[in-house]
């Protein structure tokens, strides 16, 4: 059997992105045990990313190769006519004509063999009945197309031949309300991953911008009371990853939290300048000698904890001032005053054991 119920991955949330680069960019390597190397020293990327309008719907795709032909699904689930997900099993049945045009148009495109690999359009059903309380919810039930995925029809534990994202902008049947999500505004931001605390007031800002008024209901000019949208959903790629995380309003969030905070960018910016101003060379000199040279110690790993202690504490001690006319808080440069002492330390003990 070859028809297989084929996932779209879940969506992460933005600091679950940010913890996966943190680990992707420290990956250098393996031991000769096959055990991975990490170096948290190494510089985080500037990655960009594009948002599209979030849709407050459901998850639905389309799949299909030479031998089963075409089948629905919904987030969990193959689903037919009589085992339905809000009707969506049933619009592909009637327009089954449309949906092999721009499976056709992938397989050409891409060159891709169908009696190994299938091809699976994944998007949103939303409109009338299948959610309340969003700008979309006044429209027309209708498909709108977020991504393409080629699937083999096996897949090997060892993920040897694993699927693959191909572009989706393209694909698009408006008489057939079959849309894509790239049909209506975007958003593009470049962020870096060395201080990914700084995109987090524009991000916040378009996610209130999208809650406020619905780009997806203001094109096809809904009426009414309800301009409600649900967020953005951002997707880009890492070492030929794709990442994607979602950011929410307040009014869709699951938490009573925003899933992303804004931030002072002009705050932000004087504590990485504190940082740069008080974490000199000269102090981490000073700290090596103060803990380990006047003591009559090597430098080490196991004693990292306490030179970086010592830097903090000097800083404290001699900056005080400083920070209180910038208006900066001892723990909002702490955890700053400690990486950047944490990096040098463990540079200093590479160089210090020609590594």
């Amino acid at each position: 059997m070859t028809k297989r119920f084929i996932s779209y991955p879940s969506i992460e949330q933005y600091r679950n992105v940010i913890s996966s680069i943190k680990h992707m960019a420290s990956y250098v390597g393996q031991d000769e045990n096959g055990d991975p190397i990490y170096n948290k020293n190494y510089e985080k990327p500037v990655i960009s990313f594009k948002g599209t309008v979030k849709l407050h719907g459901t998850n639905a795709s389309v799949a299909y190769n030479e031998i089963d032909s075409l089948w629905a699904q919904s987030r969990n689930n193959i689903i037919t006519i009589e085992k339905d997900n809000a009707g969506f099993a049933f619009f592909v049945e009637g327009h089954k004509e449309q949906f092999l045009d721009l499976i056709n148009t992938v397989k050409e495109r891409e060159n891709i063999d169908t009696k190994t690999h299938n091809i699976v359009i994944s998007g949103e059903w939303c409109g009338k009945g299948i959610q309340k309380g969003v700008s979309i919810s006044e429209l027309p039930k209708m498909f709108v197309i977020f991504g393409v995925k080629i699937a083999p029809f096996e897949q090997p534990e060892d993920n040897s031949i694993p699927s693959v994202w191909v572009d989706h902008t393209e694909l698009r049947s408006p008489e057939s309300q079959i849309f894509n999500i790239e049909d209506f505004p975007t958003f593009d931001i470049d962020i870096d991953f060395n201080r990914p605390d700084i995109a987090q007031t524009q991000i916040v800002k378009w996610v209130e911008e999208v809650e406020n008024e619905c780009p997806v209901g203001k094109a096809f000019r809904v009426g009414g009371e309800c301009h409600t949208g649900e967020g953005i959903v951002f997707k880009g790629w890492y070492k030929g990853c794709q990442l994607m995380f979602k950011a929410k309003g307040d009014k869709h969030s699951a938490s009573r939290v925003k899933t992303i905070a804004p931030v002072d960018v002009e705050k932000m910016n004087a504590v990485h300048e504190f940082v740069d101003y008080a974490v000199t060379e000269n102090r981490l000199n000073q700290g090596i000698e103060q803990v380990f040279t006047t003591n009559a110690e090597e430098p080490s790993i196991r004693k990292m904890g306490d030179f970086i202690r010592w830097v903090v504490n000097d800083i404290m001690k001699e900056e005080t001032d400083t920070l209180v006319k910038n208006g900066i808080e001892p723990k909002q440069v702490n955890k700053f005053i400690s990486n950047k002492a944490r990096i040098w330390f463990q540079e200093f003990l590479d160089k210090q054991t020609g590594l």
